[in-house]
Formats: structure tokens, sequence, C-alpha cells
């Protein structure tokens, strides 16, 4: 793979060029920035940005004016290569607060190890429902420690409106829902995107995560897209570099909550 050049199309495809991630997401492009609007329960924030020295804090202070009169939480994505240079600094100074940094890795499909099935006991079932995003939403809360209601409505909305951009699947051990994932299609581009692959604690460690990575990833080349995205946790990135993917970059999702 030449890494400078998939980061590159990476940067040109999923960032400056955004597509709305769900029904009532809207993507404007405001001067060097480009941003996405999405509903109260779903994601705001800046996906793209060329800025200098020079208008990189007037930039951050309209996107803050912005989304603080919409009375949003937003977040500004940043990755290692997003010029000026001190740009997580003018964040932090704007009053913004860095998430833990997480490493963008880019596999091509034909070249990953796809043989990676499920632990015995463990079948991965596609979720299509209300009631499987009911399963999806209740793994992510046990896995994640934190309240998914948000989340099972995103994806509900997602699953409802667009059935064909997303793949989100759970997986089994009898009728206990274990481990859950998703996958995003971003029509018109090579990238799909892999997201939310959370195991409950008891079941970590027996391979369902990277079973999980597999099973996507075969439905996205059925449906033949070329590469595979992931912001890879520094507790996923040996297991994903092990199926064949690449680190490109890193990326840090730099919050902003309104004063309320």
């Amino acid at each position: 793979m030449d890494q400078a050049a998939v980061l590159t199309l990476f940067d040109r495809e999923m960032r400056e060029g955004a597509r709305p991630d769900g029904p009532g997401a809207e993507v404007e492009r405001v001067g060097a920035v480009v941003r996405h609007k999405g509903p109260a329960h779903g994601w705001n924030g800046v996906v793209w940005s060329a800025l200098g020295t020079a208008d990189a804090d007037a930039a951050i202070a309209e996107q803050v004016a912005y989304f603080t009169g919409l009375g949003r939480e937003f977040e500004w994505k940043l990755y290692g290569h997003d010029l000026p240079v001190d740009l997580g600094q003018r964040l932090v100074a704007a009053g913004f607060t860095p998430e833990p940094a997480e490493t963008l890795m880019v596999g091509e499909v034909t070249g990953l190890t796809l043989d990676t099935e499920p632990p015995e006991g463990i079948r991965i079932v596609p979720v299509t429902d209300r009631a499987g995003v009911d399963l999806v939403a209740d793994v992510q809360g046990k896995a994640f420690g934190a309240d998914a209601s948000r989340f099972r409505r995103q994806l509900l909305d997602r699953l409802t409106a667009d059935p064909g951009t997303v793949v989100a699947v759970v997986a089994l051990a009898g009728d206990e829902p274990v481990s859950a994932a998703r996958m995003e299609l971003v029509p018109g581009t090579p990238f799909a995107g892999l997201w939310g692959g959370g195991t409950v604690r008891h079941w970590r460690g027996r391979g369902i995560y990277r079973a999980l990575v597999a099973h996507r990833a075969r439905v996205a080349a059925d449906r033949g897209y070329r590469y595979l995205q992931v912001d890879a946790s520094g507790q996923s990135r040996p297991i994903l570099e092990r199926l064949g993917f690449t680190p490109l970059t890193t990326t840090t999702p730099y919050v902003y909550a309104p004063v309320r």
C-alpha cells in the first residue's frame, strides 16, 4: 500500500468531501472548514480544515460560535498531519478538551486476513430492526461503560432511512449479546468505516472482535469497497495489524461543550 497516496485519498474523499452520516444531517463548507451538523442526538463536528497560523484562531472561534448557537456539543476531529502544527494547542486554548488519541488504520480489503471465524458457541447475527438495535446498544453500554441511548437512536434512524449505508452485527452466546459492531458504507467512495466494535468484559480475549472485523470485511468486499478504515484504540491496534491493517496517522477528538 502506498501509505501517502491512501492518506491523501482518505482526506479528499472522507474528510474534505464528507457526506452526511444519516437523516437530518448536513455537511457544510465554510471557508477552509468542513463541518458536519447532525440532529441533537447525532454527531456534530469539524471533519476537515486547511488552516494556517494567520486564520486558525478565527476559524476556531467561528465554529464555537456556530455550534454554541445551536446549543450543541461538538467535536473537532484533529488528525496528526493537520495544519497548523499547533492546532491542538489552539483548540485547548479555545476551551476544547482532548480525548484519547487513536490511530487511523486502513486496510486494502484484498490484502486482509478474512478467514477468522467466531469461537465455538458464538454466532454472528445481522441487525435489521429495533430489537436488534436494542441488543447492540446493550452491548455498547456494557462494553464501554457509557449511556448508549443516543447511539441507539442514531443506529435506528440510519437503518430505517438508509439501510444500504450501514451494516450492524451482534455476536450472541446462546441468546446473550456479548459483542457488537457496525460498518458505515460511503457510496461513491472506495472506503467503508468500521465503528463501535465492543465486547463485554467477561467475553474478551476469545477472538470475537477479530471475527467481527473479518465478517464486516467480507461484506465490504462483496459490495465492492476497496479500503476499510478504523480509528483504532491502543487495545485494538495490534489485532488489526495482525489482520493486515496499516497505521497512517493519529486522530484525536477535541470536544467543546457549551456552557449551559
